[in-house]
């Protein structure tokens, strides 16, 4: 990560700060429904700083972003949510999907009954990027869309939780309240089949069966098997016979950077940060 992107992303964190001041009064904990816009509002001022370019209205949906370079939409989760209006962006030009994931974290605990926030604690789990295939299952469909880039940031985060979950301690099962971003670690660009690699877990062997894929996630079974359909829409793996009663898969090459294959078509840029031209 250069140093300009860090200075960029910290001036665009300010800016987002800024905008939620003035849009409306903090909460007493210095917390709420606006958490999740900071965070949504941060990336839209890194990716395009000009806030004429936010929020505009396009074949009956509203971009994230739109300027000269096509259209950029930001998503955290639910990606279900988002195919109808993927879909639709994709048949018109490039669109870029930026998915922010929590590199490292800081867990705060809120007690909804009393309002107390916990002291900050970081958290012993660390955000990689195949974390993001369960939730790119529902749209898996078009990943390999030629006019489709996707954007991972790689964030530092502060997580609010509600104390409001089913064990003891009300930990486990906790709803989380907001995201809050503290500093850009990594970009990584998945623009051609070859850059999907990065989604293999780490550690991954050339063969493994899903009780595998779990343990290198880490994935529950259910999380696996959605990262599991992904990878084989990718090509990146594919069924290799059985391991005893358990379904066999071998890493492999995406077709299109084998060495018998062309030369991928060059994909969009990264978006502009100039305004689009007038109508």
């Amino acid at each position: 990560m250069s140093q300009q992107h860090e200075a960029e992303f910290r001036q665009a964190l300010l800016r987002a700060r800024s905008d939620r001041e003035q849009n409306g009064p903090a909460r007493s904990s210095g917390i709420g429904t606006l958490g999740e816009k900071t965070l949504h509002a941060a990336i839209k001022y890194y990716v395009e700083p000009d806030p004429a370019c936010h929020e505009v209205p396009y074949l009956g949906f509203v971009a994230d972003v739109k300027h000269a370079a096509g259209v950029v939409e930001v998503q955290t989760r639910s990606f279900d949510r988002l195919r109808r209006k993927l879909a639709a962006f994709l048949e018109q030009g490039p669109v870029t999907l930026v998915c922010p994931l929590a590199h490292e974290k800081y867990l705060l605990w809120l007690d909804p009954d009393t309002g107390e926030v916990s002291s900050r604690r970081k958290s012993p789990k660390t955000g990689r990027p195949w974390h993001l295939l369960p939730e790119l299952d529902r749209i898996r469909d078009l990943l390999d869309h030629p006019r489709l880039s996707l954007l991972i940031l790689l964030l530092d985060v502060d997580e609010y939780r509600n104390l409001d979950g089913w064990s003891r301690d009300r930990k486990r099962g906790s709803t989380r309240r907001e995201q809050l971003p503290l500093a850009l670690r990594e970009e990584i660009w998945l623009r051609q089949p070859a850059d999907w690699q990065v989604m293999l877990p780490a550690g991954l062997p050339a063969e493994f069966t899903r009780q595998e894929l779990m343990r290198r996630g880490p994935f529950s079974q259910r999380q696996a098997s959605a990262a599991l359909r992904v990878l084989q829409k990718l090509e990146l793996c594919r069924e290799a016979g059985k391991q005893g009663r358990a379904k066999l898969y071998r890493q492999q090459l995406p077709r299109q950077v084998l060495p018998e294959q062309d030369a991928p078509e060059q994909q969009p840029a990264e978006p502009s940060t100039e305004a689009p031209a007038e109508a």
